[in-house]
């Protein structure tokens, strides 16, 4: 199906509809079975929702814990033995649960089985289609140990060449996975809603694209499409220890970020929660951006820009540029503290642009622009995650969204 057909057609299609209707092996059909659903705030809870709440209470603390016996699991979240052994059997019917022997420590009475999620023995694909150079993409196991990797090129690739690029990425990663595959996670540029469609992706020339609708169909998996820089956020909050109420600033060829408040994404009335990268920083001017506007945050602190800040300057004046650039990033994050009492901000991109002087210069004018009583234990640091935190942030997705696991 091409961008056209999509948008001619009103799908309606949920990741739910698509993999009860896609999939038509034994072991796809008892997976969907463990996927977590939400009830509707005001509705009834009937059975099946309970039922769909209490997988995922155990599924997540079995994710959390290194082995737990099914005793364990009744004291951890509060269930009954029954229940629990109800939803453990299942579990290890379709494959999720596996049986890891005799717990190995001496206790009174009969000795215990502890189980684990079967963390290999599914796949997630993650693909992150932020870089204007290639398409990037990996398969990893439940704990996003990366297995495979592979990327496309796809410089000046725009419009329904960008969906084929995706789909050829897609195509060799879903060949190489050795595991049943969960689903897929794509981090894009632009603004995304909540249905996966990219509403605006200049770059890519994407507009109204049902990114998520088309991919679901083609390949028959559960799919979720996001903005690039909150899959990043939610990446860094599984993977990378961060706080729950944080910021994610992700630098390359423009300036985005993900806002977490209380373990939550925000995205926004038009879903362009943390679309700071046009926020004009100070009154005296600066250079002309793409947007149109003079002073964005954008031309003082892109992966371009700074990289001809690098080149063209000695050393001494190439750290006063990027102090200023890190101050001007400052300016712009000073209100988004206070107002949200974030308690940590992440810098993503270019270590060796970011790191060092550009990270102080931040750093000092937050410092300067805030209360210490109540802005001083901010945390400001470079992720740990390196390239790969957008796809990891696609795996935590998928594993919400298909386990109710994070």
């Amino acid at each position: 199906m091409t961008i056209e057909d999509a948008q001619r057609r009103s799908s309606g299609a949920t990741v739910d509809t698509v993999a009860e209707t896609g999939v038509d092996s034994t072991v796809a059909q008892q997976r969907n079975t463990a996927l977590a659903g939400a009830v509707p705030a005001g509705a009834r809870v009937r059975p099946e929702h309970a039922r769909r709440h209490n997988r995922a209470l155990v599924l997540q603390t079995l994710y959390r814990a290194n082995g737990l016996s099914r005793a364990d699991l009744a004291r951890e979240v509060g269930l009954t033995r029954v229940t629990i052994s109800d939803l453990v059997s299942d579990f290890l019917d379709e494959g999720l649960v596996i049986d890891l022997g005799i717990r190995p420590d001496a206790r009174p009475g009969k000795p215990a089985t502890l189980l684990d999620i079967n963390r290999t023995g599914f796949s997630i694909v993650g693909l992150d289609l932020s870089n204007s150079a290639v398409f990037r993409g990996v398969v990893t196991d439940l704990d996003g140990v990366v297995v495979e990797r592979a990327e496309v090129s796809v410089g000046g690739t725009r419009g329904q060449e960008a969906v084929d690029a995706v789909f050829a990425l897609l195509e060799d990663l879903i060949g190489r996975a050795t595991a049943p595959i969960i689903g897929v996670g794509i981090g894009s540029p632009g603004i995304v809603d909540l249905d996966g469609t990219v509403v605006s992706a200049p770059n890519l020339g994407w507009t109204e694209v049902p990114l998520q609708h088309l991919v679901a169909e083609r390949f028959k998996l559960p799919t979720q499409v996001a903005n690039d820089a909150n899959m990043a956020a939610q990446g860094e909050r599984s993977f990378g220890g961060a706080s729950t109420d944080m910021m994610l600033i992700r630098v390359g060829r423009g300036v985005g970020s993900g806002v977490v408040v209380g373990g939550n994404l925000v995205y926004g009335s038009g879903f362009a929660a943390g679309e700071i990268g046009h926020v004009v920083v100070g009154t005296d001017g600066g250079e002309k951006c793409a947007c149109g506007k003079s002073g964005c945050l954008e031309v003082w602190l892109s992966s371009p820009r700074l990289e001809q800040v690098v080149a063209e300057h000695g050393d001494e004046a190439r750290e006063a540029a990027l102090r200023e650039a890190g101050e001007r990033l400052g300016i712009s994050l000073a209100p988004i503290v206070a107002a949200l009492n974030l308690g940590e901000v992440v810098l993503a991109g270019p270590h060796n642009l970011l790191a060092g002087p550009l990270l102080e210069g931040t750093a000092e004018t937050l410092r300067s622009r805030t209360m210490a009583e109540l802005h001083g234990n901010l945390t400001l640091r470079m992720t740990t995650l390196g390239r790969d935190i957008v796809v990891l942030g696609a795996v935590v997705m998928v594993l919400t969204g298909q386990l109710g696991v994070s």
